[in-house]
């Protein structure tokens, strides 16, 4: 892999893992219109450690505040830790039980490209149904019924092309979170799933080796997607505070269209 392949790579992945567009299906587009091999796991492993340390970054003093709160034994922060460690058993479960079958028979570009126009709907969906309902704006008011809504559905973002993003802002949406809050618990919710992500490629990494030379390139990766992964939280919470996921159910459609049209060929 060259720097140029690195920094593109980079910049995608980290952006792609945190809006609700499908980062399967850029890692499949993005080499595809460039002709580039496949990254590799060396790469994988790189970016998710960028997407890990942007997502500790933008919550970091959220962490702390809910830390300092948990051995306060103020309850709302209880309360929201035990929500999101219920929320992130049934992706855990899930990742273990069907690990073979999502890694092998559903990484295709036809299933991408499903997956990508199906939940696109689904998005759109719940974006209508945030418009005409009360929204909760507050973390600490998801409570643990709302929480394992959202789990559930992330679980199903193990199914290449769904956006684990795009599936938690839909059901956080569904269960009446404003959209901004939708998209903060969602990302907040990533945090043990992405950590845990991070350290089974890490070590996986380590298994392999590489080469010194692999090592900057791995560590441009990592800046671009950490830089990329921040930018992509920030924007998103921002946009959502007076827009709507239109935008993204319309790029998404067109991007599945695109993997067809690849598929094809």
């Amino acid at each position: 892999m060259t720097a140029l392949q690195a920094i593109v790579l980079g910049l995608v992945q980290g952006a792609t893992e945190f809006l609700p567009v499908s980062s399967s299906g850029h890692l499949i587009l993005v080499p595809a219109l460039f002709g580039w091999p496949d990254q590799g796991l060396a790469f994988d492993a790189a970016v998710h450690l960028g997407t890990v340390l942007a997502l500790l970054i933008y919550f970091g003093g959220e962490i702390r505040s809910l830390a300092t709160g948990i051995l306060a034994g103020r309850p709302d922060d209880r309360r929201l830790a035990v929500a999101v460690a219920l929320a992130s058993i049934p992706t855990g479960v899930a990742g273990l039980v069907f690990q073979d079958a999502i890694e092998t028979r559903l990484r295709s570009t036809t299933v991408v490209a499903v997956s990508t126009i199906v939940w696109a709907l689904v998005l759109w969906w719940a974006d209508r149904h945030a418009a005409r309902n009360a929204p909760v704006g507050d973390l600490r008011e998801v409570g643990l019924g709302r929480a394992l809504v959202v789990g559930l559905a992330q679980a199903l973002a193990l199914v290449p092309g769904t956006s684990r993003s795009g599936i938690t802002i839909s059901a956080g949406l569904f269960t009446g979170l404003d959209r901004s809050t939708a998209a903060r618990f969602a990302f907040f919710l990533g945090l043990p799933v992405t950590i845990a992500a991070g350290l089974l490629e890490t070590r996986a990494l380590a298994q392999v080796g590489v080469s010194g030379h692999d090592l900057g390139v791995l560590a441009l990766g990592v800046g671009t997607s950490f830089i990329a992964g921040l930018a992509a939280i920030r924007f998103l919470v921002t946009y959502l505070r007076r827009r709507t996921l239109l935008v993204f159910v319309a790029y998404r459609i067109a991007l599945g269209a695109l993997l067809l049209w690849l598929a094809r060929g």
